[in-house]
C-alpha cells in the first residue's frame, strides 16, 4: 500500500479534523445540559421536507442518547387544510387562526393526533429512538377552555367578541404525563389538540401548546423551529440575544411585528414561567438544533430573563 497522500485525502483528513474539533468543542454544552428537558415546537417547511424531516428525527435522537429528554410538539395546519379541501369542508381564519367548528375540529384531531404525530414518531424510531405518540387528550395532558379574542371595528371602534368555534387555549398542563414518558427512556412527540371540563375537544395553536408545556416541566430550552432566522432588527439583521425586558421594547417600538409578535410572546410565557430561555430559529436549516445547543454562537434568537 503507497504511503503517499492524494490531495483528495488530505482534503478528507482536513475535513475529519474539522468535525472532531466540532465534536470537542460541544463538551462543555453536552455537559451542562446533560439531564435537562428540551421542548421543541416542530413545524413549518421543515417538516414537509422529507430530507429535514429525516434530519431533525435523527438530531431528536442525538439529543436523548448525549442525555437530554427532548419533548416534540408539532403543528399541521398546511397538512389540515389540505385533508379539508379534500373533504370540501369550508375553512377559514381570523388574526391567523382557524376557526374551528364541529366538522373541523374532527379533521383537526385526526390529521394532527393521527397521521402527522405517527409520521414523527416512525421517522424518530427509524432513526433509532423509541418514540410514543400522545396528544393533550391523552391523561388529560393539557386541559384547555375557549380561547376568547376581542376584535376593534376600526369605523366604530367599537370591540367586538370573535367566536372562533372550538379553538382553545392551555389551562393546565399535566406534566406526570411527560415525565412519565421521560423516565421511561421514550420521547414523547405531542399533537396540540387540548380537552375541556365537559370533554369537548380544542384545536390550539402549536407555538402556544409548546410554551405552556415548556414552563410546566421548567425546561432548560424552548426551541421554536420556524420559516425564519430568527427576530431580525430594522436593517434586517439577526438579534441573537435578547432579554425579556428589551424583547418587549422591541415589540412596542415596531421592530418586532406581524406573525413574529405571538412566538416571541409565547417565548415570554415560558421564560417568565421557569423556563430558562427560549430560542427562535430556522428549522429550515440543517442541524440547526445542533448549531444552536452546542456552539457558542448559535444560529437563532435567545430570548432570556
Amino acid at each position: 500500500m503507497s504511503t503517499s497522500k492524494t490531495p483528495n485525502s488530505i482534503s478528507d483528513t482536513k475535513h475529519w479534523l474539522r468535525t472532531a474539533a466540532t465534536i470537542s468543542d460541544a463538551l462543555p454544552y453536552l455537559r451542562r445540559h446533560s439531564g435537562s428537558t428540551f421542548v421543541i415546537k416542530y413545524g413549518g417547511h421543515a417538516m414537509g421536507d422529507e430530507s429535514l424531516a429525516e434530519t431533525f428525527a435523527r438530531d431528536i435522537v442525538l439529543l436523548k442518547q448525549v442525555g437530554i429528554n427532548p419533548v416534540v410538539v408539532h403543528g399541521g395546519g398546511p397538512q389540515i387544510g389540505q385533508m379539508l379541501e379534500r373533504l370540501k369542508i369550508t375553512s377559514s381564519f381570523v388574526d391567523g387562526l382557524r376557526v374551528t367548528d364541529k366538522a373541523t375540529v374532527e379533521v383537526v384531531e385526526m390529521v394532527l393526533a393521527g397521521s402527522i404525530n405517527k409520521q414523527i414518531v416512525g421517522a424518530i424510531n427509524a432513526a433509532g429512538g423509541t418514540a410514543i405518540g400522545i396528544c393533550g387528550k391523552d391523561g388529560n395532558l393539557i386541559r384547555a377552555e375557549k380561547l376568547r379574542r376581542t376584535k376593534r371595528d376600526p369605523d366604530s371602534n367599537i370591540e367586538r367578541i370573535l367566536d372562533l368555534g372550538f379553538v382553545g387555549e392551555p389551562t393546565e398542563i399535566n406534566d406526570k404525563v411527560i415525565t412519565t414518558i421521560a423516565q421511561s427512556d421514550m420521547i414523547p412527540v405531542i399533537a396540540p389538540v387540548g380537552v375541556g371540563a365537559k370533554g369537548e375537544t380544542f384545536n390550539i395553536n402549536a407555538d402556544t401548546a409548546a410554551g405552556a408545556i415548556a414552563a410546566a416541566v421548567q425546561a432548560r430550552r424552548l426551541l421554536m423551529l420556524t420559516d425564519v432566522p430568527g427576530v431580525l432588527d430594522k436593517e434586517g439583521n439577526l438579534i441573537s440575544d435578547m432579554s425579556v425586558a428589551e424583547a418587549r421594547r422591541y415589540m412596542a417600538d415596531g421592530t418586532i411585528t406581524g406573525g413574529m409578535i405571538p412566538k416571541v410572546e409565547t417565548c415570554i410565557a415560558a421564560v417568565e414561567g421557569s423556563t430558562e430561555a427560549a430560542v427562535i430559529l430556522d428549522g429550515r436549516v440543517a442541524h440547526g438544533m445542533m448549531l444552536e445547543t452546542f456552539t457558542h454562537r448559535g444560529i437563532g434568537t435567545l430570548i432570556h430573563a
